[in-house]
């Protein structure tokens, strides 16, 4: 550890006063000690806070925290289950007030009707295989996955930064667990002179067809293997393809630039964020992006074909596949305001997890509600507050150190519903306390008339 002279010089101050005090006072050795212990752990403290520190030895903590709390508490054991009854009463009071639609034939019971696609230009034959270069790999700092990955995707255009910048504006707070795609694309608009947009469905010949054409792409896919504990979420940014070797190449800020990943492992582990992807690109290409997106570039449409996708995975998948097809389908669904459908679609896929906390913990992905706050919208607008209530509790209570400021801010608007206002409050500054200075929140606190 590196000490500035500043710090040595105020140590070899701290050490001049007490040395001669132990030296000629009648306290016992043993209370001397102590003193000295205590002091130690004081700029033990006090070190830690800064930012050098942090990212030296900030991972090691935070491990030795989880180990700590996960060997007391096996996350892999703890589960979520909606409420049954609240699920079904407000299921009937929606049907009473909804109008019954004229019925559609439609493929099956799940499918959702699939949207009018404007005609497009078959798009032309692409390479067997591309390799792009021109972007700069870089090793994400801990817990840094999102800005890391950010950081890569825009050197490709030139930009010169690094993942520093990033992290300071999409999470103030390095404890922070997760960053959201949205909060990436935020960076990019705000303080770069590029642009970035984010759809859900991707393909692999998506993936293909937009690489073919110059442009990288950022995904989020779920992540696993040995030495890792437990499934989680990561991003990477796609920048190559071989169907010769049926095999894409990745920029990986966790394990090492130029990683070959199979097109069958690409399919299974990107199903678990909904197909996400993220395309940085200037101004001047547009055109040429959305004319490779076609129709997709319509959000409205992007989300009706992904809650079609996943519709028909649920019919052809099982266990855990099946669960992130029901959760994919809850997403989309909210993203289309239909929280009753996604509420439902949310449920089954909480079933799911219940039954692989028994059936096979090892693979079960716990740490799901990190990276999403589908359910809490859906089970909010559908008026399940107590249900937004559990599973926030579920999800705090079930991390080493609850860094997601989303849990708690929607733990307090279901707080404020249930007319625990108090509560409320004390949870929109704890958000705060995870990401300072988070619109949501303080807009919250401000409507309350409560300062941050």
């Amino acid at each position: 550890m590196t000490i500035t002279t500043h710090e040595h010089l105020r140590a070899k101050t701290l050490a001049s006063v007490i040395m001669p005090a132990m030296r000629n006072s009648r306290i016992g050795k043993s209370t001397w000690i102590l003193i000295l212990a205590v002091i130690t752990i004081g700029f033990g403290l006090l070190a830690y806070q800064t930012p050098f520190i942090q990212d030296r030895i900030g991972w090691r903590v935070s491990e030795l925290r989880a180990r700590i709390k996960y060997a007391i508490s096996p996350p892999e054991q703890a589960v979520f289950t909606p409420n049954p009854t609240v699920a079904a009463m407000v299921e009937s009071t929606l049907s009473a007030y909804t109008p019954t639609p004229t019925p559609t034939p439609t493929p099956g019971p799940m499918a959702t009707p699939t949207p009018t696609a404007t005609p497009t230009i078959e798009p032309t034959s692409i390479p067997a295989q591309v390799q792009l270069t021109g972007i700069r790999h870089e090793y994400q700092k801990w817990n840094n996955c999102g800005p890391a990955n950010l950081s890569m995707a825009l050197s490709y255009w030139g930009w010169d930064g690094n993942q520093k910048p990033i992290a300071d504006f999409v999470k103030p707070n390095p404890r922070d667990k997760n960053v959201m795609p949205y909060e990436l694309m935020a960076f990019v608009e705000e303080g770069t002179s590029l642009r970035a947009i984010s759809r859900v469905g991707g393909d692999l010949d998506l993936l293909k067809r937009l690489i073919a054409a110059g442009f990288p792409v950022m995904i989020e896919k779920g992540f696993e293997g040995p030495g890792f504990d437990g499934w989680m979420g990561h991003y990477e940014v796609v920048s190559g393809y071989d169907d010769a070797r049926q095999r894409f190449t990745v920029q990986d800020s966790y394990i090492m630039p130029n990683l070959p990943v199979s097109y069958d492992d690409m399919l299974a582990y990107w199903r678990h964020f909904n197909y996400i992807y993220i395309v940085i690109y200037p101004a001047e290409r547009e055109e040429d992006l959305f004319t490779i997106l076609g129709p997709q570039v319509d959000e409205t449409y992007n989300y009706e074909y992904a809650a079609q996708l996943a519709s028909d995975e649920i019919f052809q998948l099982s266990g855990r596949d099946q669960l992130f097809a029901w959760f994919n389908r809850g997403t989309n669904l909210r993203f289309l305001q239909d929280y009753a459908g996604a509420a439902s679609a949310y449920d089954e896929a909480f079933k799911i997890d219940a039954q692989l906390a028994i059936s096979d913990p090892e693979h079960r992905p716990w740490r799901i509600m990190w990276y999403g706050t589908g359910p809490y919208w859906a089970y909010y607008y559908t008026g399940r507050y107590y249900d937004v209530l559990n599973l926030a509790n579920f999800t705090i209570e079930n991390m080493s150190e609850p860094a997601v400021e989303e849990s708690f801010y929607w733990r307090a608007l279901a707080r404020e519903a249930l007319g625990d206002l108090d509560g409320a409050i004390s949870d929109y500054q704890k958000a705060l306390k995870w990401h300072p200075d988070w619109e949501p929140a303080t807009s919250q606190l401000y409507r309350l008339g409560v300062s941050g």
